[in-house]
Parts: structure tokens; C-alpha cells; sequence
């Protein structure tokens, strides 16, 4: 979402660090293009005019223009005002002393809160909670139905009536939550096309009624400013707790994450990164920021390898590498495991050296499509010829091409992939006994 500004941002803090001594007129002439960078991307414009002040009143002070990196020091000012921007640090939801905790989502339609309700619920389910979700959408035809069916696949319990009325939904299922002992209790409510004062009134007799604990704005990040404007507008009339960002994963360019916060005082809880259960991820602004100046994300990064990853299968894995023993079977495995963890490209940007050189490289654009064909590729090979490769022929290999859809070429570009894999990692194992040796007479290389 943010690539626009970051290569926009990039652009102007490289020249900043070319530079071996930095002068006001530098500086200004910098936040300048900082400001309208900020502006293309839809960030408001109060937003924009308060951050650009606070920035040049800090970068242009005497340690900033006299340190040995000047260019480094107003980058490091811009990430740190970007934090505070974005709502300084994590806001998590503290669960009620006694179950159930109440999550009411309110939005207009179409910002996903029916998704976001059992994305959420899985959050808090794989966190160790027991929660139960209900829908008081009884004007959207199949919202319950929609509802239930993402329950049905998380395998929790779903309420909601279309013959009842909003109140009496949300009022049935916080008893039943608090009968069954289940927290939290997450409310899908109605949503309009457009803020109305009837939906208004609805969100304002179920808040009396059930008395939530968090009330979490769901806001589509692609519509801009139009994005803040609603946020405002619901904050004022029901109360809003905090914010859910969903559609992070589009081509917007992103202003509502830079704005909300701001101009409501409310902080962002959680982002959406994707139309599967598991794509909500819980709201860091420093990750953020840091994307957005192009240093990556490396934390979220580990983040997603260890909920993918099995520490044991890790480690058999380690095992195989240093016996000469990684077959295709564990190729397949390793492919298995990166796309669980998402989008390549979501991936790539996370990382320091992709992201700031403008994103995933041009060549590296086709690699999901063709970690796909791999996967098939292995998928129409027999056991055998997982773990030894070099059983097949000629009339093999087109077998398992006809067989998984593709090409003899794809075939062979990935058995010669695997060979060279193979290669490396032997030549890895030689380099790690000759350090073994070295250590005796070295003792620093075993620290």
C-alpha cells in the first residue's frame, strides 16, 4: 500500500545523506518534498501541516546539523515523528475480569466487519481464548448466513436471528456467552452505504443495552480520506475505542493509516492484510513506520515464521542438510511453509534489503506463480522419486509434466534447482568442518 511513498521518501533522504553537511535551506527544501509526498499519498492536510512542523522544528536544531550524519539523524527524526503519528505504541485490548469480554464492531457496509469479526475471533482462539461470535445484521441478506459459514470454518459457535431484533440478538448472546463461560463475545453489527441517523440510533441502544468493552471501528483504508471523515463522524455520535484497518494489502495509498489516529485521538488496533481468516494482524506503529521509510519489518517477519514453522521439523531438517539427505518430499515442505506465511511480494517487502530498494525485484515478480508449479511438480512424483531424483528419465519426466500440468522444462529447471541445492549445502558442510578445526586454534570463532 505505502510503495509510492516510500520510494517518494527514499529518494529524498538519499540525497539528504549524500549530502556532508546539512544547512536549514537543505532541510526545509526536503520536508517540502516530504510534504507533498505525504499529500499524494492522501494523508490529511492538517495531518501533513502539524507533522511537517514538528519535524523541521527538531531537524533543524543544532545537534541534528552539527552531528557527524546530519542525513542520518533527520531520518531517524522523521521515523520517530511517524511513530507518534501512527500512535506511539501497541494498543491491545485487555480482556473483563469476568467472561464474557464484549467487542462491538460498527462500519459502514462494505468495510469488512463481518470478515473481521472471524478474523478476530481466530486471533483471540489461537491466543488461547474460547470466543463466540453473533450477528445482529438482520438487514444485509445472508449476513448471518456469512457469519456462521466463517464460524462453521473455525469451528466456533455462531448466534443470530433474522426474526429478532438487533438489540435482543446482541442482549441473547451475552447471556449465552456468560452461561457457556466464553470470551469474548464479538458482535457483527449493521452497517449503511453511508452514515444515517437510524443506524446511528441502532448502534447507540445495543451499546446501552450490552455496555461493550471495546468498540472497534472497522474502516476500509482504501477510501482515503473519505476514511476519516467517517471515522470522525462515528466517534462522535456512538464512541469508538479504536480502529481495525482493513484492505492494508491494496494499492490505496494508504493516507487513512496516517490519519485516523490523528484526527480522532483513537488508536489503530489491528490491520487487515488479506481476505483469509488468519490475514489480521495486531497494529505496531514502529513496524510501520519502518516499513514506510523503507527499513523493512523484520520483527512481523519472524512473527510469521514461527507460527508456520515446527521446531522439530526445523530441526530434522537441520539434520538432513548436514547428512547430504534434503529430498524434493523436504523441499516440498520448506515451499509448504513459505506460502502459509503469505504473498511473497507481503513477504520481500518486510525484508530490509527489498524493501528499500523500492520492493521485490521485477524478476522475482513470477516466483509465487512458480513455487506453485513446483509444488505440483513434487505432488505427481511418486515416493521414490522424491527421494531420489536421479531415478528419473526422459519418459518420467514428461509423465509428471503431463501429470501436474506443466512442462518437461519446468521439470528439469526444478530437478536442476535441487541438484544445485544439493551442491551448495555440501559445500556449506565442508566450510562448517573446516571452521570446526579452526576453532581449536581460534577460540573467538567459537564466541
Amino acid at each position: 500500500m505505502f510503495d509510492n511513498l516510500t520510494n517518494r521518501l527514499n529518494t529524498i533522504f538519499d540525497r539528504l545523506r549524500g549530502y556532508g553537511r546539512l544547512t536549514e535551506e537543505n532541510v526545509q527544501e526536503a520536508l517540502r518534498e516530504v510534504r507533498v509526498a505525504l499529500l499524494e499519498a492522501d494523508v490529511n492536510f492538517k495531518v501533513v501541516k502539524g507533522f511537517i512542523e514538528r519535524v523541521r522544528a527538531k531537524a533543524i536544531g543544532q545537534d541534528v546539523l552539527k552531528s557527524l550524519t546530519p542525513g542520518q539523524q533527520v531520518v531517524k527524526v522523521v521515523r520517530d515523528e511517524l511513530v507518534e503519528l501512527l500512535g506511539g505504541s501497541a494498543h491491545r485490548l485487555a480482556m473483563a475480569p469476568h467472561p464474557p469480554t464484549v467487542i462491538m464492531l460498527v462500519g459502514l457496509q462494505g468495510s469488512g466487519k463481518t470478515t473481521t469479526a472471524a478474523k478476530l475471533a481466530r486471533l483471540f482462539q489461537k491466543s488461547g481464548q474460547h470466543p463466540i461470535l453473533a450477528s445482529a445484521d438482520v438487514y444485509r441478506p445472508a449476513a448471518i448466513e456469512q457469519l456462521k459459514t466463517l464460524g462453521a470454518g473455525l469451528g466456533l459457535p455462531v448466534l443470530g436471528d433474522p426474526a429478532a431484533s438487533p438489540v435482543a440478538i446482541c442482549r441473547a448472546a451475552r447471556d449465552e456467552a456468560a452461561q457457556r463461560g466464553l470470551s469474548p463475545l464479538i458482535l457483527d453489527t449493521a452497517g449503511r452505504l453511508h452514515i444515517d441517523e437510524e443506524m446511528l440510533a441502532e448502534l447507540k441502544a445495543i451499546k446501552r443495552e450490552v455496555s461493550p468493552h471495546h468498540v472497534l471501528l472497522v474502516v476500509d483504508a482504501m477510501t482515503g480520506q473519505d476514511a476519516v471523515t467517517v471515522a470522525d463522524k462515528f466517534n462522535a455520535a456512538v464512541g469508538v475505542d479504536a480502529f481495525v484497518l482493513t484492505k492494508m494489502d491494496g494499492d490505496a495509498r494508504g493516507g487513512a493509516a496516517l490519519s485516523v489516529r490523528e484526527v480522532t485521538g483513537r488508536p489503530i488496533a489491528f490491520v487487515g492484510m488479506g481476505e483469509k481468516t488468519d490475514a489480521l494482524e495486531p497494529f505496531h506503529p514502529d513496524r510501520l513506520a519502518a516499513r514506510i521509510l523503507g527499513m523493512g519489518d523484520v520483527l512481523s517477519l519472524v512473527e510469521k515464521a514461527q507460527a508456520v514453522v515446527d521446531q522439530d521439523q526445523a530441526e530434522e531438517l537441520a539434520k538432513k542438510i548436514r547428512s547430504e539427505r534434503f529430498s524434493l518430499e523436504d523441499f516440498a515442505q520448506q515451499l509448504k511453509q513459505l506460502r502459509s506465511m503469505g504473498p511473497l511480494e507481503q513477504i520481500m517487502d518486510m525484508v530490509p534489503f527489498f524493501k528499500g530498494a523500492g520492493g521485490m525485484p521485477k524478476e522475482m515478480r513470477g516466483e509465487e506463480s512458480e513455487l506453485r508449479r513446483y509444488e505440483a511438480i513434487i505432488a505427481s512424483m511418486t515416493p521414490g522419486e522424491r527421494e531420489e531424483p536421479s531415478i528419473i528419465n526422459g519418459s518420467r519426466r514428461m509423465r509428471i509434466a503431463r501429470g501436474s500440468g506443466t512442462q518437461v522444462s519446468d521439470v528439469n529447471r526444478l530437478l536442476k534447482q535441487h541438484a544445485q541445492l544439493k551442491k551448495m549445502m555440501k559445500g556449506l558442510k565442508q566450510m562448517e568442518g573446516r571452521m570446526g578445526k579452526l576453532k581449536g586454534s581460534l577460540p573467538f570463532l567459537g564466541r
